[in-house]
């Protein structure tokens, strides 16, 4: 499917898949870049950011906004494991429910996930001719949504593109683009 000037297009992006899926290839996004990609690429009008919101991370909230996304912040809770303390704020159903909210109100979506729990949403927008493109962060995706590769964009073959830029200076490193959060 091509993108179109014409119709309206919204992106809907689970933030933890994507640095995650990114992050496991040894590479950081720039999420500033990718915005403009999907701007440039696929007309996107506007990019739904689903995140957990942990106190601390203002700035990297700010700077995402500024890039151009809308945040849909999901509370936390930090779970203790051997020893370890993790954040979890799972963004599944507000992805799903904000995607369905704004249905009325783009022509085509893109889904940024490879998470098989987003295999009835995109299977439903498929059928109702809504899905533009299914970005995955990597080849580790669900096999769930293998059905779907006439929509999926592997963003992995976008890396020179969108990944963070690294300025050496000295012997300090400078990576440029909004900071893994």
């Amino acid at each position: 499917m091509k993108p179109n000037k014409n119709q309206k297009a919204y992106a809907f992006i689970d933030s933890q898949n994507l640095n995650l899926g990114v992050r496991s290839q040894k590479w950081s996004l720039d999420f500033s870049r990718f915005r403009v990609y999907l701007k440039d690429k696929y007309h996107v009008a506007k990019a739904f950011l689903f995140i957990g919101y942990v106190s601390g991370n203002e700035e990297l909230y700010q700077l995402l906004q500024e890039a151009g996304y809308l945040l849909i912040f999901k509370p936390t809770h930090e779970i203790t494991r051997e020893g370890k303390t993790i954040i979890k704020g799972n963004v599944d159903a507000e992805l799903v429910l904000h995607t369905m909210i704004e249905y009325p109100n783009y022509d085509k979506a893109i889904i940024v996930s490879g998470d098989g729990d987003f295999h009835c949403l995109i299977e439903y927008l498929a059928g109702k001719q809504k899905l533009l493109k299914l970005i995955v962060p990597n080849q580790k995706y669900s096999t769930l949504l293998r059905k779907f590769a006439p929509f999926i964009v592997n963003i992995d073959l976008l890396k020179e593109k969108l990944r963070k830029k690294v300025v050496e200076i000295g012997v300090e490193k400078i990576i440029r683009g909004i900071p893994a959060g």
